[in-house]
């Protein structure tokens, strides 16, 4: 006793500051893992690699509304069916029934520290269609990463695919070479440059994204969530960038 007060045993006091030190811990970590993280660039910027470097780095779903329609289409759900409606129609998915898809993805376990969204929202009315669905459910986006590679890299680095449409390989001209120059290395079939990798393809759909996708750059900007990082340098100094913005 001191001055007629009883102490606690030390080893109480020790219990109580190690529980608490814990669970501020795990709080803190549950922040840091807890990330709505969208990801834009042009086509070729390689924002697919990243998601996926993210998604596996901080336990987190990586998620692309192509990948989620075969899922629910296969699974005969009932936005699955209603999607295939369109799809068959060669029409596209309205973007009130993308996002409710969307929605229904997001609110599956896995996603509950968060999700890597790649292919969506493409355009200002889906951002928007977006971002009242997740208000109305008290969410929002934590972060949209914006890698950014200028238009005569992306055609350069383009053109300098190969594929095997035998196996299914590929390769780049500069990267990841084949080994004897223009036969793929798995089956030895001759390696093509495919359609969509040829300049004025790659062209078209960079006009395409300057028009349709480029201003979500600004929207998200204005909301204070927009970072972009240069996406000319290494895949691996990308996502280091990537990583010191997420934490």
């Amino acid at each position: 006793e001191v001055q007629g007060k009883r102490l606690l045993p030390l080893c109480l006091y020790i219990a109580v500051f190690k529980n608490t030190f814990l669970d501020f811990f795990t709080m803190q970590k549950g922040m840091v893992n807890s990330m709505k993280v969208i990801m834009l660039g042009a086509p070729g910027a390689g924002k697919g690699t990243q998601a996926k470097m993210i998604a596996e780095k901080y336990g987190v779903p990586h998620i692309s509304t192509g990948d989620i329609f075969r899922a629910n289409i296969k699974e005969g759900t009932e936005l699955g069916m209603e999607a295939k409606k369109y799809m068959d129609q060669g029409q596209l998915v309205p973007d009130e029934l993308t996002v409710r898809i969307l929605l229904d993805r997001v609110a599956k376990d896995d996603c509950k520290n968060g999700y890597v969204l790649d292919g969506f929202p493409r355009t200002i009315p889906q951002a928007e269609v977006l971002d009242k669905a997740l208000s109305e459910i008290n969410d929002k986006i934590d972060y949209a990463i914006n890698v950014d590679v200028p238009d005569e890299n992306i055609i350069n680095r383009m053109g300098g695919r190969r594929a095997c449409l035998s196996c299914g390989a590929t390769y780049h001209m500069v990267h990841i070479p084949p080994k004897k120059e223009g036969i793929c290395d798995v089956c030895g079939q001759p390696l093509v440059l495919r359609d969509d990798d040829k300049p004025e393809t790659v062209k078209n759909r960079l006009d395409v994204y300057h028009k349709q996708t480029q201003p979500l750059i600004d929207f998200y900007n204005a909301k204070g969530i927009l970072k972009s990082v240069d996406g000319t340098v290494d895949m691996k100094d990308v996502f280091a960038a990537i990583v010191a913005i997420l934490g």
